[in-house]
């Protein structure tokens, strides 16, 4: 690694990730070793309106909220935001052509964004320098090569949040000081996106969590439709009743829930990384994407981990012959985790607790 000649710490610094949930949480460790290391450092974070409402209390950081959904009027609403700002440093950390995009509106003496091997969408076109190192780390590892590059080697292991009083009060009438394990168990929706495990799968395990083991099980996951009628697929083949909060959380509600759980069992989703925040044990479900790359980071150990097998049999390749990163996009991928894989991950989960 080759760092940045800076000859003192930036006067300010400016984050672009929007997006999604996970990535969010993965930058707040970069953010927590960077205020601890240039203290003086004015931090501004441009995010998405959905992220933002997980991170809007973390202090001493200026947050500029992009609204995709109000399309090019966002755009020029941003573009007179920053028009007449200029930054020391821009931390490009996203790779997707809508922040490329935005990247345009962002006047930066040092635009740092990914190597030529990790960009896509013309990104390495929008900076000035890329970040070295290994290519196929975990997607944290990878927002620390940001900072390494500019010559800070060191790392401070902090999530900075907390759920909020209330929050934590709504966790704890939830909970009613039962152990309780989470399943959050739909990944987001988009198109051959296939990385939750069947409904089926799920019942049985609540009902080896409730009916034999004695615990209280809470289904959590978004607003939609689809979500909704996913939980209630569960509950209608189980034969016991976990209680049901899909889209009835807020964020910071969910996260005070994660504080105070036994475990999380989830496929690849933000709530797992929200977990690690919380410092809440998580049984990751991967099959369809790689979770050396994207992974609880904290529990690798609990992760259940078919991607490897799910590579050969759909794929025809090896994990080495694979890009970092790549997706099985098979719609039975997931049926390679069976039900004893993930209640031997949670007998070993539960028993350490």
């Amino acid at each position: 690694m080759t760092p940045l000649a800076l000859e003192q710490p930036p006067e300010s610094l400016c984050i672009l990730r929007l997006s999604a949930i996970g990535d969010v949480t993965h930058v707040l460790p970069v953010i927590a070793t960077l205020q601890q290391q240039w203290p003086a450092t004015r931090i501004t974070w441009i995010i998405g309106k959905l992220e933002y409402q997980l991170v809007k209390s973390l202090p001493d950081i200026e947050f500029i909220i992009f609204d995709k959904s109000k399309g090019l009027a966002e755009y020029r609403n941003l573009s007179d935001q920053l028009r007449k700002r200029r930054f020391d440093v821009l931390l490009m950390m996203q790779v997707a052509l809508r922040a490329n995009l935005i990247s345009t509106l962002i006047r930066a003496n040092n635009r740092i964004g990914y190597d030529k091997l990790r960009s896509r969408d013309f990104h390495t076109w929008f900076c000035n320098q890329h970040i070295e190192g290994p290519a196929r780390v975990h997607v944290l590892d990878s927002f620390f090569q940001f900072i390494e590059k500019l010559g800070i080697t060191e790392r401070r292991m902090d999530w900075l949040l907390q759920a909020d009083s209330d929050s934590r009060t709504f966790a704890r009438q939830q909970l009613a000081d039962k152990p309780t394990v989470i399943i959050n168990p739909c990944s987001s929706a988009r198109k051959n996106n296939w990385r939750n495990w069947p409904q089926q799968n799920y019942a049985e395990i609540l009902d080896y969590l409730i009916g034999k083991l004695g615990l209280q099980v809470i289904l959590t996951g978004g607003p939609s439709r689809q979500e909704q009628d996913f939980a209630e697929d569960i509950i209608g083949r189980s034969q016991h009743q976990p209680l049901n909060l899909v889209g009835k959380t807020s964020l910071m509600q969910l996260l005070a829930l994660l504080e105070q759980a036994q475990c999380l069992l989830a496929p690849d989703t933000g709530p797992a990384h929200m977990a690690t925040v919380a410092g809440t044990p998580v049984i990751g479900l991967y099959a369809s994407s790689n979770p050396l790359r994207s992974g609880p980071y904290n529990s690798q150990s609990l992760t259940i981990n078919a991607y490897p097998e799910a590579l050969t049999k759909y794929n025809d390749k090896s994990l080495d012959q694979a890009r970092w990163g790549e997706r099985v996009r098979h719609p039975q991928v997931m049926d390679m985790i069976s039900v004893e894989r993930v209640k031997q991950k949670l007998d070993q989960c539960l028993s350490a607790s």
